[in-house]
């Protein structure tokens, strides 16, 4: 009977995922792309896809001794990009090269090559083995595993993903020294420059009572591209013409970097020539560890990009989306390319640019303790901004990915080389700061810093003893430290099975904190709506074998989702799943 109910379950995660998003998916296409905020968000995920990923491939350009390059790295992105908006169940996730995948690359071939083991044909192996592996989780719905993934987990791995774009940068700058003392000191200046007057048009557009509200939402859609934009131009004003400030490397236009004799049928790798059966079954350790980071990496930043912050409307697709990451991956070892997966921070960076803001006057509590009134958000102008709805369609994801496609051409390729590597630099310091200041370790450091007479007596904290948030971030530190820690090493290729152990030591935070004050500092990432696609009922066994029905199973698995509070955001209430309420668009222009 246990065996005939297991099989009769292969597949109903993934039935579930398409058949309640199928209904929307024409919409995706038309009347829910029709909106201005696809224009900033395309051209922004352009730049934050394409830059970053470059100076990932600079790092495995040198470390894999030319195997892979600007170009592996593109169609990697397009491969993603095209895939995930036309098949995905949820298209705002955006998939592309990721720091993981790229210290996973290189750490493999400073094994292996040394081995005499062809790296292509190897790697392919292990792509193959981790497509199987990812179609096997998908079909048992082994995803369902991320009901257990809460913030906790989601702001170790954050934290340690922003904290490795700020080191990107600097990394980036270091080797801007090569050729003289001057060329790194104006790298540096370069590159302070764009942080500065990046990070400034964020704060702006964001949440600054100055300028008119139009000014602010162009500064928040467009000042990160325009001031790449103006950077790229800014070495040849005055005397810094006369220096030769490094800038991007390119290679031919649609041609793999490595030789033909490294890669001897282009981009279609012979996986079957030159490789012995032990290096083909010693390639399956090694597709355990990738499926592991991807099914961490991918399902986290498709989690965070659906967070309870943005009021979204459409059913989540965690099963379907990871059978389909399956064959991106599959896919990626053939062509010989980095395979691509959820992007953080540029996953929920892509959710924000497709939120349509409105203002409106502030709340005002009084505070007991020191006789003041103040506003909620803490906002003197007595406006606050808030997050109306979220576009969701597939237009942005597909756009972006069609324009990094039209980049491996030979004019866009000679552009892309115009731009300084400071720039990039600078960016990689945007980005990180940006994927910090929401983090939830910075939210709490921050509020610990505070002074206590001045912090609001509504902050949620404030029913947590001070020695618990003080222990929980300690914790917090500690698992992101042991993985910073094994990726500065040949040991980083098993740093995936380091991220399980977030999501497991989750079991242990309910014997060391209360409940109430656990309900504070750790919460789920997504929402309760988000999260049926992992929580669907179902029939579950209790380690006796008995049968505890759905009702039970259900109640067991909602238990530790606790009601969201302190959310901001209005509009229509979450649709039930499979079912489409008309919006009104009375301004589809924001």
């Amino acid at each position: 009977m246990t065996f005939l109910s297991f099989r009769f379950n292969l597949f109903r995660g993934m039935k579930n995922d398409v058949s309640k998003r199928l209904p929307f998916y024409a919409a995706d296409w038309t009347v829910d792309a029709w909106n201005y905020r696809i224009i900033p968000a395309t051209i922004y995920m352009y730049f934050a896809n394409v830059l970053p990923a470059i100076a990932f491939a600079l790092d495995m350009f040198s470390k894999t001794h030319n195997s892979y390059g600007v170009n592996e790295v593109l169609l990697a992105s397009v491969l993603g990009a095209i895939l995930f908006s036309v098949f995905a169940g949820q298209p705002l996730c955006i998939v592309g090269v990721t720091g993981p995948i790229s210290v996973f690359n290189y750490t493999v071939y400073e094994i292996m090559v040394p081995r005499g083991t062809p790296y292509f044909q190897f790697m392919c192996w292990v792509c193959l083995w981790s497509m199987i592996m990812h179609f096997a989780i998908a079909i048992t719905n082994g995803v369902n595993g991320l009901r257990f993934v809460t913030k906790f987990s989601c702001d170790i791995f954050g934290f340690y993903v922003a904290f490795i774009y700020l080191q990107k940068g600097i990394q980036v700058l270091t080797r801007q020294f090569d050729k003289s003392d001057i060329e790194g000191f104006l790298s540096i200046m370069i590159a302070l420059l764009v942080l500065i007057f990046g990070y400034l048009c964020q704060i702006i557009g964001e949440n600054s009572p100055l300028f008119w509200r139009p000014i602010r939402r162009f500064l928040s859609d467009y000042g990160t591209p325009l001031v790449i934009v103006f950077f790229t131009g800014f070495i040849h004003i005055g005397k810094m013409r006369g220096y030769d400030i490094q800038k991007l490397p390119i290679s031919h236009a649609f041609q793999p970097t490595a030789d033909r004799l490294v890669r001897h049928h282009g981009w279609f790798i012979h996986f079957w020539e030159g490789i012995t059966i032990g290096d083909v079954f010693l390639a399956i350790p090694f597709a355990i560890l990738l499926t592991i980071l991807f099914y961490f990496d991918h399902n986290v930043s498709s989690l965070i990009c659906q967070g309870k912050e943005f009021p979204l409307t459409k059913p989540a697709s965690f099963h379907w989306d990871f059978f389909l990451l399956g064959i991106s991956t599959g896919v990626s070892g053939i062509l010989g390319i980095p395979a691509p997966n959820g992007l953080i921070p540029q996953a929920p960076f892509h959710t924000m640019s497709l939120c349509v803001i409105k203002e409106e006057k502030a709340r005002h509590e009084f505070d007991g303790e020191n006789g003041d009134v103040t506003a909620t958000n803490n906002n003197t102008s007595g406006y606050r901004s808030i997050i109306d709805k979220v576009i969701e369609q597939r237009v942005s994801n597909f756009a972006q990915g069609l324009m990094i496609l039209g980049t491996m051409s030979r004019p866009l390729l000679v552009v892309l080389s115009l731009v300084p590597q400071a720039v990039l630099a600078g960016l990689f310091w945007v980005m990180g700061l940006s994927a910090l200041q929401s983090n939830g370790i910075v939210l709490k450091l921050y509020y610990l810093s505070k002074d206590h007479i001045l912090t609001s007596t509504n902050d949620p904290l404030r029913k947590v003893r001070i020695k618990y948030i003080y222990l929980f971030v300690v914790i917090e530190l500690i698992a992101f430290g042991a993985t910073f820690a094994i990726t500065q090493t040949i040991a980083a290729v098993g740093f995936p099975a380091i991220l399980m152990l977030f999501a497991a030591f989750t079991g242990v935070l309910p014997k060391i904190f209360s409940s109430e004050e656990l309900a504070i500092l750790d919460s789920p990432t997504a929402s309760e709506f988000t999260m049926e696609s992992v929580l669907a009922k179902e029939q579950s066994w209790s380690s006796e074998g008995h049968n505890l029905g759905p009702d039970r199973a259900s109640s067991l698995s909602l238990s530790h989702y606790p009601e969201d509070t302190g959310l901001h955001y209005s509009g229509s209430k979450h649709r039930l799943s499979g079912l489409r309420q008309d919006e009104n668009n009375d301004n589809p222009i924001h």
